[in-house]
Formats: structure tokens, C-alpha cells, sequence
């Protein structure tokens, strides 16, 4: 194919970690702290710092992504007239889901979480983070899609939460099924779908949460 742009290269910024006693230590030490993170439904409406959320989704942006197209958009909501819209359409669309949609497996499955239609955090919890999935860029006329953006924003939601968790936030990742209401509430074009509902802040005194168990290096590893 002609005209294809040069690529440019400029020097790798990698900080070299000398010892792999502090290899293993860092390592340890963000598992600690990453495995202490866990799922919450019980928020504070206490106020959380703004730079926290920019900071965090800063960080999610430095995820890799296919063709480098970055096909992700996050929209923080604030706002507690839209955040009681959002609850309502979530709610109406989860009774659907828990009371018509589900198989019996999947609500089995759901029992010992404790969770039902109703979505108080919505409301309660000071931000909400809504990420977008954008699934074509359109530039100079023409419009293509974005390449492996599924994989590429599941990447960048991980690194989202890993970065809030790390700054003394609690998370939930929520998806209501349709979420086509997030795209019309939030006014999002039809490039830009939603991908997930980050409810995000403090957790409430007192929060309690489900009384689960992680799969074992075990369970999830193999060696081959």
C-alpha cells in the first residue's frame, strides 16, 4: 500500500529495577493492595477530591490499545438530577432482567451477592464514571472502525480501578442490560457505546460486602 506515514521512534522512559529482591517486593506489595479491593454497594456521599477521578482516568488512559486508536471515552457524572435519571432507567431495566430475563442458573449464581434491581449507589455515591466503547473514528471525511476497542477499554477499566482502589476509593462495575439508556441520557453519539457504570467514592461506615472467595494461583495459572 502507498503513502503509508513513517513510523517515528524516540527512547524507551523505563525505570530498570536493579535488585529482584525489590522486583518480588513490589510485586507482593501491589498484590496486597490489589487484593484487598473489593466490589462495593454501600457508599458514603462523603466528597471525594476531583483531582482523584482525573488522575485515575489519566492512568487509564495510558492503556495499550489496538492501532494505538485509544477507543475510549469516560464521562463523569456529578450531577444528581442526571445520576437520579440514570438510577431509574437502570432500575427499570434490571427489574426486567432480574425478574424476566435471568435463567434460573444465572440467578443462582447471583444469590450469594445479595443483589437486586434496586441501585441506591447510583444516587449516593459522589461520582459516577460511565466509560464508552468507541467503535469508529470518522477524520477527513471518512469514517473507519476502532480495532480490538473491546479488549482495548476491557484493558483500560482494569487500570481504572486499580488506580481508584489505590487512591482510598471504593468501586462498583455495573452493567445494566441494555445500557442504551446511558448513551441517550448522557447525550453520547452512536460511535460511543456504553461499556460500563462506575459508581466510585467512599464506602459507607459500616459497609459490609459478600462473604466470597478468590480463585487460587491454582485455579487460574498454568504452566506450560
Amino acid at each position: 500500500m502507498k503513502n503509508l506515514p513513517e513510523p517515528k521512534f524516540i527512547p524507551l522512559d523505563f525505570e530498570k529495577i536493579e535488585s529482584e529482591n525489590e522486583q518480588i517486593k513490589r510485586a507482593e506489595e501491589f498484590f496486597k493492595n490489589l487484593n484487598r479491593r473489593r466490589t462495593v454497594r454501600e457508599f458514603s456521599a462523603r466528597a471525594v477530591p476531583f483531582e482523584i477521578i482525573e488522575k485515575a482516568i489519566l492512568t487509564a488512559g495510558t492503556a495499550p490499545s489496538g492501532a494505538n486508536m485509544q477507543p475510549w471515552r469516560f464521562v463523569v457524572v456529578t450531577d444528581a438530577e442526571t445520576k437520579r435519571k440514570i438510577r431509574e432507567a437502570a432500575e427499570k431495566e434490571e427489574f426486567e432482567s432480574y425478574h424476566k430475563r435471568m435463567s434460573d442458573k444465572w440467578l443462582k449464581r447471583l444469590a450469594p451477592l445479595g443483589t437486586d434491581e434496586h441501585k441506591p449507589f447510583i444516587e449516593i455515591a459522589p461520582f459516577l464514571i460511565v466509560v464508552f466503547r468507541i467503535t469508529s473514528v470518522t477524520e477527513n471525511g471518512e469514517t473507519e472502525p476502532t480495532y480490538y476497542s473491546q479488549e482495548s477499554v476491557g484493558i483500560a477499566v482494569g487500570m481504572l480501578l486499580a488506580a481508584l482502589h489505590n487512591a482510598g476509593l471504593a468501586t462498583l462495575t455495573h452493567t445494566p442490560s441494555p445500557m442504551k439508556f446511558l448513551q441517550e441520557i448522557l447525550g453520547r453519539p452512536k460511535s460511543e457505546v456504553p461499556f460500563v457504570l462506575i459508581p466510585v467514592g467512599y464506602p459507607a461506615e459500616n459497609a459490609k460486602v459478600p462473604d466470597i472467595k478468590r480463585k487460587s494461583l491454582e485455579e487460574i495459572m498454568i504452566v506450560v
